[in-house]
Protein backbone atom coordinates (compact mmCIF):
# COMPACT_ATOMS: atom_id res chain seq x y z
CA UNK A 1 0.00 0.00 0.00
CA UNK A 2 2.92 2.53 1.34
CA UNK A 3 3.82 2.06 -2.38
CA UNK A 4 0.74 3.25 -4.43
CA UNK A 5 0.46 6.34 -2.42
CA UNK A 6 2.22 8.30 -5.19
CA UNK A 7 -0.67 7.33 -7.45
CA UNK A 8 -3.39 7.79 -5.08
CA UNK A 9 -3.07 11.78 -6.41
CA UNK A 10 -6.12 11.85 -8.51
CA UNK A 11 -9.05 9.83 -8.77
CA UNK A 12 -7.98 8.98 -12.01
CA UNK A 13 -4.57 7.04 -10.62
CA UNK A 14 -7.07 5.49 -8.41
CA UNK A 15 -10.06 4.48 -10.38
CA UNK A 16 -7.10 2.97 -12.81
CA UNK A 17 -5.40 0.57 -9.94
CA UNK A 18 -9.09 -0.49 -9.03
CA UNK A 19 -9.38 -1.76 -12.66
CA UNK A 20 -6.14 -3.28 -13.09
CA UNK A 21 -7.24 -5.12 -10.11
CA UNK A 22 -4.25 -3.89 -7.69
CA UNK A 23 -6.45 -2.51 -5.41
CA UNK A 24 -9.93 -3.88 -3.80
CA UNK A 25 -13.35 -1.27 -3.50
CA UNK A 26 -12.82 -0.20 -0.21
CA UNK A 27 -9.12 0.15 -0.61
CA UNK A 28 -9.59 2.78 -3.50
CA UNK A 29 -12.92 4.42 -1.13
CA UNK A 30 -10.41 5.19 1.72
CA UNK A 31 -8.22 6.62 -1.33
CA UNK A 32 -10.48 8.44 -2.68
CA UNK A 33 -11.84 10.03 0.57
CA UNK A 34 -8.56 10.88 1.57
CA UNK A 35 -7.90 13.01 -2.03
CA UNK A 36 -10.84 14.70 -1.42
CA UNK A 37 -9.99 16.03 2.64
CA UNK A 38 -6.34 16.31 1.40
CA UNK A 39 -7.85 18.94 -1.40
CA UNK A 40 -9.90 20.40 0.82
CA UNK A 41 -7.02 21.29 3.11
CA UNK A 42 -5.24 22.73 1.01
CA UNK A 43 -8.17 24.87 -0.21
CA UNK A 44 -8.53 26.06 3.20
CA UNK A 45 -4.69 27.02 3.48
CA UNK A 46 -4.55 28.48 0.00
CA UNK A 47 -7.67 30.82 1.53
CA UNK A 48 -5.43 30.96 4.76
CA UNK A 49 -2.36 32.50 2.91
CA UNK A 50 -4.23 34.80 0.83
CA UNK A 51 -5.75 36.57 3.86
CA UNK A 52 -2.79 37.03 4.87
CA UNK A 53 -1.38 38.52 1.90
CA UNK A 54 -4.38 41.05 1.44
CA UNK A 55 -4.00 42.09 5.14
CA UNK A 56 -0.19 43.10 4.40
CA UNK A 57 -1.69 45.25 1.78
CA UNK A 58 -4.53 46.34 3.78
CA UNK A 59 -1.18 47.77 6.71
CA UNK A 60 0.18 49.78 4.61
CA UNK A 61 -0.43 53.66 5.16
CA UNK A 62 -2.85 55.01 3.09
CA UNK A 63 -3.48 53.91 -0.95
CA UNK A 64 -7.34 53.27 -0.40
CA UNK A 65 -8.09 53.25 -3.95
CA UNK A 66 -4.89 51.20 -4.82
CA UNK A 67 -6.06 48.29 -2.18
CA UNK A 68 -10.02 48.34 -3.21
CA UNK A 69 -8.71 47.70 -6.78
CA UNK A 70 -6.49 44.96 -5.84
CA UNK A 71 -9.43 43.40 -4.16
CA UNK A 72 -11.63 43.62 -7.17
CA UNK A 73 -8.82 41.69 -9.16
CA UNK A 74 -8.48 38.83 -6.71
CA UNK A 75 -12.42 38.51 -6.59
CA UNK A 76 -12.46 38.67 -10.09
CA UNK A 77 -9.82 35.77 -10.45
CA UNK A 78 -11.13 33.60 -7.71
CA UNK A 79 -14.72 33.95 -9.15
CA UNK A 80 -13.41 33.09 -12.69
CA UNK A 81 -12.08 29.73 -11.09
CA UNK A 82 -15.19 29.10 -9.80
CA UNK A 83 -17.26 29.39 -13.01
CA UNK A 84 -14.38 26.66 -14.44
CA UNK A 85 -15.24 24.27 -11.73
CA UNK A 86 -18.36 24.60 -12.74
CA UNK A 87 -17.96 24.74 -16.64
CA UNK A 88 -19.26 28.23 -17.14
CA UNK A 89 -17.03 30.38 -19.96
CA UNK A 90 -14.61 31.62 -18.08
CA UNK A 91 -12.54 34.63 -19.48
CA UNK A 92 -8.53 34.97 -18.65
CA UNK A 93 -8.07 37.93 -16.27
CA UNK A 94 -5.59 40.35 -17.56
CA UNK A 95 -3.03 40.98 -15.06
CA UNK A 96 -0.97 43.65 -16.97
CA UNK A 97 -0.36 47.02 -15.11
CA UNK A 98 0.50 50.63 -15.50
CA UNK A 99 1.47 52.24 -12.16
CA UNK A 100 1.38 55.87 -12.37
CA UNK A 101 2.87 58.04 -8.97
CA UNK A 102 5.35 60.12 -7.85
CA UNK A 103 8.67 58.30 -5.94
CA UNK A 104 8.49 56.46 -2.38
CA UNK A 105 4.39 56.55 -3.00
CA UNK A 106 4.65 52.60 -2.25
CA UNK A 107 4.53 51.11 -5.79
CA UNK A 108 7.06 48.64 -6.00
CA UNK A 109 5.24 47.34 -2.23
CA UNK A 110 2.38 46.93 -3.87
CA UNK A 111 3.88 44.88 -7.10
CA UNK A 112 5.61 42.62 -4.26
CA UNK A 113 2.45 42.11 -2.18
CA UNK A 114 1.02 41.10 -6.14
CA UNK A 115 2.89 39.20 -6.74
CA UNK A 116 2.82 36.69 -3.24
CA UNK A 117 -0.61 37.26 -4.16
CA UNK A 118 -0.91 35.84 -7.80
CA UNK A 119 1.43 33.09 -6.21
CA UNK A 120 -1.21 32.16 -3.65
CA UNK A 121 -4.05 32.35 -6.03
CA UNK A 122 -2.23 30.37 -8.71
CA UNK A 123 -1.97 32.94 -11.61
CA UNK A 124 1.84 32.56 -11.25
CA UNK A 125 4.37 29.71 -10.24
CA UNK A 126 6.74 31.71 -8.33
CA UNK A 127 5.34 35.65 -7.48
CA UNK A 128 8.75 37.03 -7.27
CA UNK A 129 9.55 40.43 -8.23
CA UNK A 130 12.10 41.43 -11.13
CA UNK A 131 12.29 45.46 -10.69
CA UNK A 132 14.68 47.16 -13.71
CA UNK A 133 14.93 50.48 -16.04
CA UNK A 134 16.09 51.62 -18.80
CA UNK A 135 20.20 50.53 -18.39
CA UNK A 136 18.69 46.97 -17.38
CA UNK A 137 16.55 46.52 -20.89
CA UNK A 138 18.52 48.89 -23.90
CA UNK A 139 21.77 47.96 -25.27
CA UNK A 140 25.10 49.68 -27.24
CA UNK A 141 24.17 48.09 -30.68
CA UNK A 142 21.64 46.47 -32.81
CA UNK A 143 20.49 42.85 -31.83
CA UNK A 144 21.91 44.11 -27.87
CA UNK A 145 18.68 45.68 -26.51
CA UNK A 146 16.81 42.14 -27.84
CA UNK A 147 19.14 40.16 -25.59
CA UNK A 148 19.35 42.21 -22.54
CA UNK A 149 15.95 42.50 -22.57
CA UNK A 150 15.09 38.97 -23.56
CA UNK A 151 17.50 37.93 -20.14
CA UNK A 152 15.33 40.33 -17.52
CA UNK A 153 12.45 38.44 -18.76
CA UNK A 154 13.58 34.99 -18.39
CA UNK A 155 14.59 36.30 -14.86
CA UNK A 156 11.02 37.13 -14.09
CA UNK A 157 9.88 34.20 -16.01
CA UNK A 158 6.61 32.94 -13.32
CA UNK A 159 6.14 36.10 -11.60
CA UNK A 160 6.05 40.17 -12.14
CA UNK A 161 8.73 42.58 -14.22
CA UNK A 162 8.30 45.82 -12.89
CA UNK A 163 9.90 48.60 -15.12
CA UNK A 164 10.30 51.46 -13.20
CA UNK A 165 10.82 54.76 -15.27
CA UNK A 166 9.00 53.05 -18.10
CA UNK A 167 8.57 56.06 -20.11
CA UNK A 168 12.46 56.60 -20.33
CA UNK A 169 12.22 53.44 -23.09
CA UNK A 170 10.29 55.52 -25.85
CA UNK A 171 12.39 59.43 -24.68
CA UNK A 172 15.05 58.27 -28.12
CA UNK A 173 12.47 58.75 -30.46
CA UNK A 174 12.06 55.79 -33.28
CA UNK A 175 15.72 55.32 -34.09
CA UNK A 176 16.97 54.61 -30.40
CA UNK A 177 16.80 51.38 -29.22
CA UNK A 178 14.28 51.63 -26.59
CA UNK A 179 11.80 50.92 -29.13
CA UNK A 180 13.38 47.50 -29.63
CA UNK A 181 13.20 47.16 -25.56
CA UNK A 182 9.29 48.13 -25.83
CA UNK A 183 8.52 45.35 -29.02
CA UNK A 184 10.79 42.96 -26.90
CA UNK A 185 8.46 43.34 -24.00
CA UNK A 186 5.20 43.13 -25.89
CA UNK A 187 6.29 39.75 -27.49
CA UNK A 188 6.93 37.96 -24.43
CA UNK A 189 3.47 39.26 -22.64
CA UNK A 190 2.09 37.15 -25.58
CA UNK A 191 4.37 34.26 -25.74
CA UNK A 192 4.62 34.07 -22.24
CA UNK A 193 1.13 35.42 -20.85
CA UNK A 194 0.70 32.42 -18.56
CA UNK A 195 3.78 32.92 -16.74
CA UNK A 196 4.19 36.78 -16.86
CA UNK A 197 2.69 39.18 -15.33
CA UNK A 198 4.51 42.91 -16.77
CA UNK A 199 4.31 46.33 -14.91
CA UNK A 200 5.32 49.48 -16.09
CA UNK A 201 5.88 51.93 -13.49
CA UNK A 202 6.61 56.10 -13.67
CA UNK A 203 5.55 59.29 -12.92
CA UNK A 204 1.64 60.36 -13.83
CA UNK A 205 2.18 62.95 -16.49
CA UNK A 206 5.54 60.64 -18.01
CA UNK A 207 3.58 57.50 -18.36
CA UNK A 208 0.38 58.95 -20.11
CA UNK A 209 2.79 60.73 -22.71
CA UNK A 210 4.83 57.15 -22.99
CA UNK A 211 0.97 55.90 -23.77
CA UNK A 212 -0.22 58.32 -26.05
CA UNK A 213 2.98 58.09 -27.98
CA UNK A 214 2.62 54.14 -27.89
CA UNK A 215 -0.77 53.73 -28.70
CA UNK A 216 -0.62 49.96 -29.37
CA UNK A 217 -0.11 49.30 -25.93
CA UNK A 218 -2.91 51.06 -23.66
CA UNK A 219 -5.17 48.02 -24.49
CA UNK A 220 -2.28 45.55 -23.57
CA UNK A 221 -2.42 47.14 -19.88
CA UNK A 222 -5.87 46.58 -19.06
CA UNK A 223 -5.30 47.64 -15.22
CA UNK A 224 -4.26 50.88 -14.26
CA UNK A 225 -3.56 52.08 -10.79
CA UNK A 226 -2.35 55.65 -9.51
CA UNK A 227 -0.75 55.99 -6.64
CA UNK A 228 -1.13 59.69 -4.96
CA UNK A 229 1.02 61.42 -2.96
CA UNK A 230 0.81 60.43 0.64
CA UNK A 231 -0.85 63.76 3.34
CA UNK A 232 1.06 64.98 5.97
CA UNK A 233 -0.76 62.70 8.58
CA UNK A 234 -0.39 59.58 6.36
CA UNK A 235 3.68 60.42 6.16
CA UNK A 236 3.61 61.48 10.09
CA UNK A 237 2.25 57.55 9.96
CA UNK A 238 4.42 56.07 7.81
CA UNK A 239 7.61 57.89 9.83
CA UNK A 240 5.84 56.66 13.03
CA UNK A 241 5.91 52.80 12.04
CA UNK A 242 9.75 53.27 10.63
CA UNK A 243 11.16 54.71 14.20
CA UNK A 244 8.99 51.77 16.26
CA UNK A 245 10.08 49.13 13.70
CA UNK A 246 13.82 50.41 14.52
CA UNK A 247 13.48 50.31 18.45
CA UNK A 248 13.51 53.94 18.88
CA UNK A 249 11.20 56.84 19.53
CA UNK A 250 9.73 60.56 18.19
CA UNK A 251 10.03 62.80 21.67
CA UNK A 252 6.94 64.97 21.61
CA UNK A 253 9.17 68.07 20.53
CA UNK A 254 10.37 65.82 17.42
CA UNK A 255 6.78 64.78 16.51
CA UNK A 256 6.10 68.94 16.24
CA UNK A 257 9.60 69.13 14.38
CA UNK A 258 8.88 66.56 12.11
CA UNK A 259 5.51 67.80 11.25
CA UNK A 260 6.99 71.33 10.21
CA UNK A 261 9.74 69.89 7.93
CA UNK A 262 7.71 67.85 6.19
CA UNK A 263 4.97 70.66 5.47
CA UNK A 264 7.83 73.02 4.46
CA UNK A 265 8.93 70.53 1.45
CA UNK A 266 5.35 69.46 1.28
CA UNK A 267 4.29 72.91 0.18
CA UNK A 268 6.95 73.33 -2.59
CA UNK A 269 6.56 69.85 -3.74
CA UNK A 270 6.81 68.88 -7.29
CA UNK A 271 6.93 64.97 -9.00
CA UNK A 272 10.12 64.46 -7.80
CA UNK A 273 8.64 64.70 -4.25
CA UNK A 274 10.09 61.67 -2.51
CA UNK A 275 6.92 61.13 0.10
CA UNK A 276 7.92 57.81 2.27
CA UNK A 277 11.76 57.98 1.01
CA UNK A 278 11.61 61.41 2.30
CA UNK A 279 10.92 60.46 5.99
CA UNK A 280 13.20 57.51 5.48
CA UNK A 281 15.71 59.76 4.80
CA UNK A 282 15.17 62.52 7.48
CA UNK A 283 14.52 59.23 10.08
CA UNK A 284 17.59 57.77 9.04
CA UNK A 285 20.03 61.31 9.06
CA UNK A 286 17.90 61.85 12.96
CA UNK A 287 19.34 58.00 14.16
CA UNK A 288 22.64 59.06 12.63
CA UNK A 289 22.75 62.51 15.03
CA UNK A 290 21.24 60.95 17.93
CA UNK A 291 24.07 58.78 17.80
CA UNK A 292 26.58 61.76 16.99
CA UNK A 293 24.87 63.90 19.89
CA UNK A 294 24.75 60.35 22.61
CA UNK A 295 28.72 59.97 21.54
CA UNK A 296 29.79 63.43 22.29
CA UNK A 297 27.97 63.58 25.52
CA UNK A 298 29.87 60.72 26.73
CA UNK A 299 29.45 59.01 29.78
CA UNK A 300 26.72 56.44 30.31
CA UNK A 301 23.44 56.38 28.42
CA UNK A 302 20.20 54.46 29.55
CA UNK A 303 17.88 52.83 27.37
CA UNK A 304 15.39 55.45 27.22
CA UNK A 305 17.91 57.73 26.05
CA UNK A 306 19.22 55.16 23.31
CA UNK A 307 15.74 55.16 21.95
CA UNK A 308 14.60 58.78 21.86
CA UNK A 309 14.83 61.24 18.99
CA UNK A 310 15.05 64.60 19.74
CA UNK A 311 14.06 68.31 17.86
CA UNK A 312 17.60 68.70 17.73
CA UNK A 313 18.03 65.48 15.98
CA UNK A 314 15.89 65.83 13.23
CA UNK A 315 17.04 67.99 10.13
CA UNK A 316 16.26 67.91 6.23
Amino acid sequence: MAGAQALWSDSSAILAQVEAGSLSAAQALAALRSCAEGAENEAEARQARVKAVLEELDALVGLREVKHLVREIAALIEVQRWRAKEGLVSEPVGLHMIFRGNPGTGKTSVARILGRLFKEMGVLPKGHLVEVERADLVGEYIGHTAQKTREQIRRALGGILFVDEAYSLARGGEKDFGKEAIDTLVKAMEDHRNELVLILAGYTSEMERFLRVNPGLLSRFPIHLDFPDYTIAELMQIAELMVRRRQYRLEPEARVKLQELLWEVFRRRDQSFGNARLVRNIIERAIRLQALRLVKRGGAVDRQELMALRAEDLRL
